[in-house]
C-alpha cells in the first residue's frame, strides 16, 4: 500500500504521543515511517527477533502472545507494539501474528530512540513506570477541588430569608449559595441572617437578594488550599464559592478547611484507641473516604495510602478486642485474632469487608469456646458498625470453623496440602494472607513456619495453588486491549480488583510459597522473591511497575468517586481513561498475562 506523506501525517496527529510532537519534527517522522502489508493470519514478528522498530496498527488486528504461546492482548486501529522489546535492547519479548488484513507503520529503532532522547511527551508515555509522586502536601498546596464541598445547597434570590434559615437549620450548613439560571449571582449565611435580617428586625417578607452579598468572591478548581486560606485572611470570610465555566460546582467553608487537618490517619487512629463504643468509632471511620482523597491528592504512593487505611481497621480491631475483654472478663486460655484477605496483607482501600479468625491456644476447652464465641460476635459486629461489612463467605472468626484452638489449624493446613481439592486451593490461598492483629502472636509464629516448609515440599499442592492462581486474569480484549464486565449492574467496566490487582496478587502469593517467605504485603513479597533468587531482577521489576500502574489506577477510580459524591468502588468505565492512561494500563496487563503463563509452565523466574 503507498500512502502519501500527508496522510501519514493526519493519521500520526490521531495517536498519542506524536500528535504532541512539533510540526517539523512530525514530518520527519512521516517520512521515516515504513508502511507494511501483512496477511491474515501471518506473523509479524517471533520472541527472540531482533526488531526493526515499533508498530503502530493503521487498518486491521493483531494477535500478542508471549514466548510459550499463551495469548496477552489483542489489538486495533492506533494501538503500538514492540517498545518493550526495543526499550529492553532491540530483541522482541512476544510474539505477534496479524488476525485480520492489516497495514501496519514502523517507526525505526533510531527514529523511535531519538524521539525518546529529545522529547519528554515520547519518553514519558512509553516509560512504563509509575508516575513519580512528590510527597505529602500540607493544606496550603491541596488543590481546591479535595477540599470543596460538592453540590452545594442553592436557592433563588427570591426566597423569603425565614425559608432560607429553616433550609440550613434542616441541612445543617451555615450558608446558602444564591444562583440565577444556574450561575452564581450571591451568598448568604447565618451571620447575614442575624446581622441584616434579625438585627434590624426586617420583616417577615424579606426576600434573600435583600440581605445576601452579591457577586462573591470565587476561586476555581485549579487554585489551591493557599488561595482559600489568604483570600478568607483579607478579606475576613469564610465562605468562598467555587466556579468553573461560570457555573457553580462547589463551596470551601473554614469548617471544611478544619475539618481537613483534623482528617489524619494519625489522629483517626487516636480517637479509634480512646473510643468507648463502636458506634465512637464509626463517627471515625465514617472519614475514611475523604482520607483516601487526601492521601492519594496528597502524592502518596499507593503502598503507603492502604497501609495507611489498614492502620485504621487494625487499630479498631484491637480497641473492639479490648472492650470485649472488658464486657467478658478476662480470656479463659491465650487467643490470636488474624486478619486475612486485604486487612492481612495490609492492602485495604475504600471498600473493604473483613476477613478474620481466632487461633486459640491448645489449653483451651470445650467449656471455654462460648467465651471465644461470644468474643468473636462482638468484635464481627463491631467492625460491621464501623462500615467494614460481614465477609460474603463467612471467612469469619464468628464461623466456628474459624475459631479453634492451634492444634485444630495445624490439621486444617496438612489437609489442605495434603488433599488440594478446589475447597482447600481456596481455602489456603485466603489463609496463607494471616495476619497476627491481636492478642499472643507466639501462637501463629511456629505454625507459620512449619505450613510454608511443608507446602513447599508438596510439588503437587504447589502445582494446584499456581492452576487456582491463573484463574483470575487480566482484562485483555478485542477492545482496544480490554475486556470489559460482560454483565450485570457493572457491565461494560474493568474490574479493577478481581481482573486487576488480584492477578498480582495471587502470583506474590505463588512466589511467597515457593520461597516460603513469611510476608504477606504483596510488594514485600514480591521484593522478597527478588532477593532470595524466585523471581529474577527484570521479572521482579516489570511485575512491581505493573503492579503499581494498576493499583494506582484503581485508587484514584475510588477518589474520583468519592469526590463527586459517590460511594467508592473498583468497576473503572475505559472511557473515564485517556488514551494515554489506556495505554499504560493495558500494558501493565500484558506483563501481568505474561508473568502468569511464565508461571504456569513452570518458569517462575524471568530473566
Amino acid at each position: 500500500m503507498t500512502l502519501s506523506q500527508s496522510r501519514i501525517t493526519r493519521f500520526l496527529k490521531s495517536v498519542h504521543p506524536y500528535d504532541a510532537l512539533p510540526d517539523p519534527v512530525m514530518n520527519d517522522l512521516a517520512q521515516e515511517i515504513q508502511v507494511l502489508e501483512i496477511e491474515e493470519s501471518s506473523a509479524v514478528y517471533a520472541h527472540g527477533q531482533e526488531l526493526p522498530g515499533v508498530y503502530i496498527i493503521y487498518e486491521g488486528q493483531v494477535e500478542i502472545t508471549d514466548e510459550n504461546g499463551a495469548v496477552v492482548s489483542h489489538l486495533g486501529l492506533r494501538n503500538s507494539f514492540g517498545e518493550r522489546g526495543l526499550l529492553k535492547g532491540g530483541i522482541a519479548c512476544t510474539n505477534a501474528r496479524a488476525d485480520t488484513p492489516t497495514v501496519l507503520f514502523v517507526v525505526p529503532t533510531g527514529m523511535f530512540q531519538s524521539l525518546i532522547q529529545e522529547h519528554d511527551v515520547v519518553s514519558r508515555f512509553f516509560d512504563r513506570k509509575r508516575a513519580s509522586r512528590t510527597g505529602p502536601q500540607s493544606l496550603a498546596t491541596t488543590a481546591i477541588d479535595v477540599l470543596m464541598a460538592a453540590a452545594p445547597a442553592t436557592c433563588d434570590a427570591s426566597m423569603p430569608v425565614q425559608k432560607a434559615a429553616q433550609i440550613m437549620r434542616d441541612k445543617r450548613i451555615s450558608s446558602l449559595c444564591v444562583t440565577e439560571h444556574d450561575s452564581l449571582v450571591g451568598i448568604a449565611t447565618l451571620r447575614d441572617i442575624s446581622s441584616k435580617f434579625v438585627a434590624n428586625a426586617m420583616p417577615d417578607t424579606t426576600t434573600i437578594s435583600k440581605i445576601m452579598t452579591p457577586d462573591p468572591i470565587t476561586l476555581s478548581p485549579s487554585d489551591i488550599g493557599s488561595d482559600v486560606l489568604h483570600v478568607m485572611m483579607e478579606r475576613g470570610i469564610g465562605h468562598i464559592p467555587i466556579c468553573e465555566g461560570g457555573h457553580l460546582i462547589g463551596i470551601v467553608t473554614q469548617t471544611d478547611l478544619t475539618h481537613y487537618q483534623a482528617v489524619n490517619s494519625a489522629e483517626m487512629v487516636r480517637r479509634i484507641a480512646r473510643a468507648q463504643s463502636a458506634e465512637e468509632m464509626a463517627l471515625v471511620t465514617a472519614d475514611i473516604p475523604q482520607l483516601l482523597v487526601q492521601l492519594v491528592a496528597g502524592g502518596n504512593r499507593h503502598e503507603i495510602v492502604t497501609r495507611l487505611i489498614t492502620d485504621i481497621a487494625d487499630t479498631a480491631t484491637r480497641r473492639l478486642l479490648t472492650l470485649a475483654e472488658h464486657k467478658l472478663g478476662s480470656p479463659p486460655a491465650p487467643y490470636l485474632w488474624l486478619a486475612c484477605g486485604s486487612q492481612g496483607r495490609q492492602e485495604q482501600t475504600g471498600v473493604s469487608d473483613q476477613d478474620n479468625c481466632l487461633m486459640l491456644d491448645d489449653s483451651v476447652t470445650d467449656a471455654d469456646m462460648p467465651y471465644f464465641q461470644e468474643l468473636a460476635r462482638f468484635v464481627s459486629n463491631g467492625l460491621n458498625t464501623c462500615g467494614y461489612f460481614y465477609c460474603p463467605g463467612d471467612m469469619m472468626a464468628t464461623n466456628p470453623r474459624w475459631c479453634q484452638p492451634v492444634q485444630v489449624w495445624r490439621d486444617y493446613f496438612r489437609g489442605w496440602i495434603a488433599k488440594p481439592n478446589p475447597e482447600a486451593q481456596m481455602l489456603a490461598s485466603v489463609m496463607f494472607d494471616l495476619r497476627p492483629i491481636g492478642g499472643q502472636f507466639e501462637l501463629f509464629e511456629d505454625l507459620q513456619a512449619h505450613t510454608l516448609g511443608a507446602a513447599n515440599a508438596n510439588s503437587i499442592f504447589v502445582a494446584h495453588m499456581i492452576s487456582n492462581s491463573l484463574k483470575h486474569t487480566p482484562p485483555l480484549g478485542l477492545l482496544r486491549g480490554f475486556a470489559t464486565v460482560r454483565s450485570g449492574e457493572h457491565r461494560n467496566t474493568l474490574d479493577l480488583k478481581h481482573n486487576g490487582v488480584v492477578p498480582v496478587v495471587d502470583l506474590a502469593r505463588i512466589y511467597s510459597l515457593q520461597g516460603q517467605l513469611s510476608e504477606a504485603n504483596t510488594r514485600a513479597r514480591l521484593k522478597a522473591a527478588e532477593s532470595t533468587g524466585v523471581l529474577s531482577p527484570s521479572g521482579a521489576r516489570d511485575l512491581l511497575d505493573a503492579y503499581d500502574l494498576i493499583a494506582e489506577a484503581r485508587l484514584e477510580h475510588q477518589v474520583r468517586l468519592v469526590k463527586s459524591g459517590e460511594k467508592p468502588d473498583n468497576y473503572l468505565p475505559p472511557p473515564d481513561l485517556s488514551d494515554f492512561e489506556r495505554s499504560h494500563l493495558r500494558d501493565a496487563f500484558v506483563v501481568v498475562k505474561t508473568m502468569q503463563s511464565a508461571v504456569g509452565h513452570g518458569k517462575g523466574m524471568l530473566s
